[in-house]
């Protein structure tokens, strides 16, 4: 089968996937305006923030102790092995919609939908859990200045013996209108963001390196194997980033090229650097006094670093806020491409005339995010939302496996190597992974899979378009 009759069985209405031709529906096209080091710092901003500098003193305090350097490790094994199988995916077929759109094209509706709605969790959880660090580390930092802050009763929500978390609120509204404006101008942010956190954590490594005591990583295991993949479960939604990457596939100058080495690059550094910070915080202070919501400023005033403490609160405020621009930009990608397929309301799938953004999907998120992130705690939101990757990131390893024997290779694109043996042990070590967690979090990722079911049911009336006037185009 040549690369024709690929293009001509994907049109096809029989064929599972249901994509729209861009070429010709151009109201719902995005803009290609993302360059190859854009994509990797759009990587590196949605996985350097939130393990740095909130995970990485739950991970070590509760479950792993000094070998969350390890749990770090463990992850970035897991994540470097579905990035692989993501590269390929984004080469061969560079479309928005991420792990949806590769399942789609594998599988079909159903289980596409399944995983657009696990990634609607992840995204969305992962937000709101995001933007309440962030309105603590706001708070830590005015306080730290005597600088005059909000009442508390503005700062908390009604579980916290507050009324409404307000500023966790505003920052949602405001990289949501960001994100409206346009991907040039918030990919632009997003670079300066990623330079200066990635410059505040090369600062911290410096100073901290200076006050280590090796006598802190003793007992190097604080609950054996099994905190180490506690502590994996903890941190691990924080590499979900480099799956933004893929969902600005359409925006990507060359995705062929250019997608692949976005994902690996920006995945292989921000390991490293998690691996560093783990390493090098756990020998500054004990683990067990690194439950706290700021760990790494913490640190480094409990060493009597003072001035280092401002910096790295001013570096976790700009580290968190890039997290939150990738979490949303890819969020609203992947709903604009369920959209497109009849799986979420059409408005949905509508772009800005002038911005080229899908205004009306990112208006949505400033109520479905922005009210949570108010109203409710953090709660175990760290392990559902990485629940909820590992169930993605099985299906589309599920999904390649299946992709390599219906359509030949494309040329020119990215090959993941060692097929089927790399998306068999990924497979293996998510289910490890999730394993791992209590019953009650496999419990609420059932429960939203059903929840999605039943909204999928209920909505197979209002489909944007038949299947039969769909089709994808492959870049050739």
């Amino acid at each position: 089968m040549n690369l024709g009759d690929l293009r001509h069985r994907l049109a096809s209405p029989k064929h599972p996937s249901r994509y729209l031709d861009q070429s010709r529906l151009d109201h719902l096209r995005l803009k290609r305006s993302l360059g190859r080091m854009d994509l990797t710092l759009l990587g590196i901003g949605g996985v350097i923030g939130v393990g740095v500098f909130v995970l990485t003193g739950i991970a070590a305090s509760r479950y792993a102790g000094p070998s969350v350097t390890l749990s770090f490790l463990l992850g970035g094994v897991i994540a470097t092995l579905a990035a692989l199988i993501y590269a390929e995916f984004a080469s061969s077929v560079p479309i928005t919609g991420s792990a949806y759109a590769y399942v789609s094209l594998a599988f079909g509706e159903i289980p596409a939908f399944l995983t657009g709605w696990a990634l609607i969790l992840t995204y969305a959880l992962g937000a709101v859990a995001v933007s309440i660090g962030w309105a603590g580390y706001v708070k830590s930092l005015f306080v730290g200045l005597g600088v005059p802050y909000l009442p508390e009763t503005l700062t908390r929500n009604p579980f916290e013996g507050g009324t409404v978390n307000l500023p966790a609120g505003i920052i949602l509204i405001l990289i949501l209108g960001l994100l409206m404006i346009g991907t040039r101008k918030s990919s632009s942010f997003n670079n300066i963001m990623v330079a200066v956190k990635v410059g505040i954590i090369v600062l911290f490594l410096i100073l901290g390196s200076q006050h280590i005591q090796p006598s802190n990583w003793h007992p190097f295991f604080l609950n054996g194997g099994w905190g180490v993949l506690s502590g994996t479960m903890t941190i691990f939604f924080s590499y979900v980033g480099f799956d933004a990457v893929t969902t600005a596939s359409e925006e990507a100058h060359n995705p062929q090229k250019d997608v692949p080495f976005g994902i690996i690059a920006s995945l292989g550094l921000s390991t490293l650097l998690y691996m560093a910070v783990a390493f090098v915080l756990t020998g500054m202070v004990p683990s067990m006094t690194l439950n706290n919501p700021a760990p790494v400023a913490r640190a480094l005033l409990d060493v009597g670093v003072r001035f280092g403490e401002t910096l790295v609160t001013l570096g976790a405020l700009v580290g968190l806020t890039s997290v939150l621009l990738v979490l949303l930009f890819a969020q609203s990608r992947i709903l604009v491409m369920m959209a497109r397929d009849g799986l979420m309301p059409p408005f949905m799938s509508r772009v800005h005339p002038k911005w080229r953004t899908p205004v009306p999907t990112l208006a949505l998120l400033m109520v479905f995010v922005s009210v949570p992130a108010m109203l409710f705690p953090i709660g175990t939101l760290a392990r559902l939302t990485s629940a909820g990757t590992l169930f993605s990131f099985i299906l589309v390893a599920l999904s390649l496996l299946r992709f390599r024997r219906i359509h030949p290779p494309v040329p020119g694109a990215f090959r993941c190597p060692w097929v089927p043996a790399v998306p068999l042990f990924s497979i293996v070590l998510d289910l490890i992974l999730i394993g791992s967690v209590p019953h009650s979090t496999i419990l609420l990722l059932v429960g939203w899979l059903m929840a999605g079911l039943l909204f999928y049911a209920l909505g197979r009336k209002t489909r944007l378009l038949p299947a039969a006037e769909e089709h994808i185009e492959i870049q050739s």
